[in-house]
């Protein structure tokens, strides 16, 4: 299903149906202020297992963001964080960057990568954050496969490729062509991934 969604105001009843559809164990491909990503519920084993089919990688080895719609998740998933990195995060979120933190006991199972990391990410997209907040904790998400193209930049043309693997593709208007910006904090000498969308000084 294409469910178009406004990015500005996104209608209650529209993101009332998402998260029911990602309660419900369905996935997702939604925008955020960067690209278009595929999304699930962090607790439908079963999704998380069907994204990691249709990119072909292993959930445990996998680059995988939390995706939140503000701080107060941080202490259930990710486990001391100092208050240099805090005020990092602080300042830098809701924002196009995910922070590499150490991963507390609490994130699922299937989640919990050998390296024992988790990604957050607050995108400043408010139909990605209205989704959190309405589902009541985090989603999972990671990024379509292949190259970053200008298809990935056209709901339409990403519902036309994914139709048959997922359960909604949101239509939230032209999505970015440029990834987030990704910043491993696990120490506090702060180490550039992935230079996306967001400055880094």
């Amino acid at each position: 299903m294409l469910l178009q969604i406004h990015p500005k105001d996104p209608q209650d009843r529209l993101i009332k149906q998402v998260a029911e559809t990602l309660r419900n164990g369905g996935i997702i491909v939604y925008p955020t202020d960067t690209i278009y990503g595929f999304g699930c519920d962090i607790y439908q084993t079963k999704a998380v297992e069907q994204i990691c089919r249709i990119k072909q990688i292993d959930p445990k080895k996998a680059q995988l963001s939390f995706v939140c719609c503000d701080l107060s998740h941080l202490s259930d998933f990710a486990r001391q964080i100092s208050n240099t990195t805090y005020r990092v995060l602080k300042d830098h979120l809701p924002g196009p960057y995910t922070f590499i933190l150490p991963a507390s006991k609490q994130v699922p199972k299937i989640l919990q990568s050998k390296k024992d990391t988790i990604g957050l990410r607050i995108p400043d997209n408010k139909i990605a954050l209205s989704l959190v907040k309405e589902l009541d904790h985090p989603i999972l998400s990671t990024t379509l496969p292949g190259d970053f193209v200008e298809d990935y930049t056209d709901p339409e043309i990403i519902y036309e490729k994914y139709k048959n693997l997922v359960d909604i593709v949101i239509d939230g208007g032209p999505g970015g062509s440029v990834p987030s910006t990704i910043i491993n904090c696990v120490n506090d000498d702060y180490e550039v991934i992935r230079q996306g969308a967001g400055k880094w000084e």
